[in-house]
């Protein structure tokens, strides 16, 4: 029954053109490169698969200097081993690696069951397994290979290098790779490509729009009877997909044929694609300017730029009407200070575990001090006093009368309570019922408060009362949530002062505009994120507290602080 199964499964790719017939150079004078077959079984992001993969070397290559490499998915395809000989010769492509990989099986333990088909579990699904597979697991021991007559294979580790394609599943799974990982793989072909309902690839259309675009030049391919089945229309899924990457900017191509869910289309113009990808290299991928929104609120050019770090986990980041920003290392129990020359100097020896925190208009730090259970309020010259006691906060905002809301979390599971205190230190419960109230802040103009729901998709909206009290609750803002995750874990919360709502969650800096739709998803460098602040002389500096590090990036907009005297936003577009 395995050997049936397997035998079904090549002559379905076969069918469909997934894998191409060998075919032999039609110019005798090309030098022909050299394709070995392998197994690799060791994964374990993928445990218990076993998988073959095929590695080409060109004749031209030259173990002193990392070659390029292209990866694909479901093996050889495309007649690639020969139109590489070609390219190569005609030094229209670079010396270049190729490698083509099954997917994972895990095989029964009996002859009378059935393997484990790894294919679209891990061609179709959204996260960076894949990715990490190829990088971590497969490409080095590709390396570790040696060529027919004893050549060492070195493969470049510059994603400017890297190409990688597919199709069908196939296809999704290339692009999904090139999008978590653009340090890896920055030149992408789609064929028939599966941006549909089978694992959530239907979200990239929406996600290419939002995202800060990344360094990625892709081409697409499919045919106008391709698939229209359970899982939705593949033709009009492509069109949307290269629509959304126009209008976020990326550097793409497309030929669209007529045919249905083949691999014919796309090997007949798969020479020309791989000119296409690799046109100007080593020139450098360039990612586009991104949506409206997004340029609306970052700066051309300006990078992110990292602090410090070394921490065990930091958070909490407040600024003071000086743009100072001071944050938490709360492992180890510190609280820092960065100067508004990029100085990172220690505030407090020992914060009591300092968490959330945040300035009053009376220029004192208030913070969560999880080890007292109490608000402490902390002056210029590091000494406290107790605002508020009795519950163990998480994070708070205060706002300019010297009033107080604080979440409190750690209670009865899916029960968190929200404390609101007065300025004389007066505290009552104001709402219970979320799973995990996290981070919260106010709007500039100071009516409403936003609490983030870390262990749901929401964002929730309240207007404040006169007395402190919390009236007509919302799931209001609805944040994106990663594949890899069953919730956003929506963490740190601030505003501008243009009324946008940024929102730090597994995905990076969600920006929200005040109808409560994500406008904007701007990723941290290593991929974390806790809090925020805008800091700086003049507030329109981000700070973000990511892990062990801390990041700042320069931006256009400015950030409206609690202290500050409220500021009502301007109308918004609905």
């Amino acid at each position: 029954m395995q050997r049936f199964a397997s035998r079904f499964v090549a002559w379905c790719l076969l069918a469909w053109g997934l894998i191409a017939v060998p075919a032999s150079a039609q110019d005798a004078a090309v030098p022909k490169g050299e394709v070995s077959k392998h197994t690799f079984e060791q994964s374990k992001i993928f445990p218990g698969t076993t998988r073959e993969f095929w590695v080409y070397v060109p004749k031209q290559y030259d173990p002193e200097k990392p070659a390029c490499i292209y990866v694909n998915q479901d093996g050889v395809q495309y007649n690639a081993p020969t139109v590489f000989d070609d390219l190569i010769h005609k030094k229209e492509m670079p010396v270049t690696i190729g490698v083509f990989v099954m997917h994972g099986r895990v095989k029964a333990n009996t002859e009378h069951a059935l393997d484990r088909f790894n294919r679209s579990y891990e061609y179709d699904g959204l996260g960076d397994a894949y990715a990490r597979f190829l990088i971590d697991e497969l490409l080095p021991e590709v390396e570790k290979l040696k060529t027919a007559d004893g050549r060492a294979i070195k493969l470049s580790k510059n994603g400017n290098d890297r190409a990688i394609g597919g199709a069908s599943s196939g296809a999704i799974c290339a692009f999904t790779a090139a999008w978590e990982r653009p340090d890896s793989f920055q030149r992408v072909f789609s064929a028939i490509g599966t941006y549909v309902g089978l694992r959530g690839g239907h979200n990239y259309s929406t996600l290419i729009r939002k995202y800060e675009p990344k360094p990625i030049r892709i081409f697409l391919e499919d045919g106008s009877k391709d698939l229209n089945i359970y899982g939705g229309d593949w033709w009009m899924a492509n069109l949307a997909m290269e629509r959304s990457l126009v209008f976020a900017g990326y550097e793409v191509e497309h030929n669209w044929g007529e045919g249905g869910h083949s691999g014919q289309h796309a090997t007949e113009i798969f020479p020309d694609v791989m000119r296409w990808l690799w046109k100007d290299w080593p020139k450098p991928v360039v990612a586009g300017k991104g949506s409206p929104q997004i340029q609306e609120i970052l700066i051309p050019g300006e990078e992110w730029k990292l602090i410090c770090e070394g921490y065990k986990f930091t958070e909490g980041p407040a600024v003071n009407a000086k743009g100072e920003v001071f944050y938490n290392d709360v492992g180890n129990s510190k609280t820092y200070k960065v100067g508004l020359d990029g100085k990172v100097t220690e505030f407090l020896a020992d914060s009591q575990r300092g968490d959330g925190q945040a300035f009053g208009p009376d220029g004192r730090l208030y913070a969560n001090a999880g080890a007292t259970e109490q608000v402490l309020a902390w002056d210029a010259h590091g000494k406290s006093t107790v605002f508020a006691d009795g519950f163990k906060g998480n994070d708070l905002v205060v706002r300019h009368d010297g009033s107080l809301f604080a979440t409190a979390p750690f209670t009865t599971p899916n029960d968190s309570k929200i404390w609101y205190v007065s300025p004389k230190g007066e505290k009552k419960i104001v709402d219970t019922g979320l799973k995990f109230a996290n981070g919260l802040c106010c709007s500039p103009d100071q009516t409403l408060l936003y609490v983030a729901d870390s262990r749901s998709h929401w964002l929730y909206s309240y207007q404040i009362q006169a007395d402190g009290s919390l009236a007509h609750k919302q799931k209001y803002f609805h944040l994106h949530v990663p594949d890899t995750a069953d919730d956003s874990g929506a963490d740190g919360v601030r505003t501008d002062r243009d009324g946008r709502v940024w929102v730090a969650t597994r995905m990076g800096l969600q920006v929200c505009d005040q109808p409560g739709r994500v406008n904007c998803i701007i990723p941290t460098p290593n991929g974390k994120v806790s809090n925020l602040t805008f800091g700086g002389e003049h507030f329109d500096t981000l700070f973000c507290t990511c892990g062990d590090k801390v990041y700042s990036r320069k931006v256009k907009v400015k950030g409206a602080n609690g202290w500050h005297a409220p500021i009502k936003p301007g109308q918004p577009r609905l």
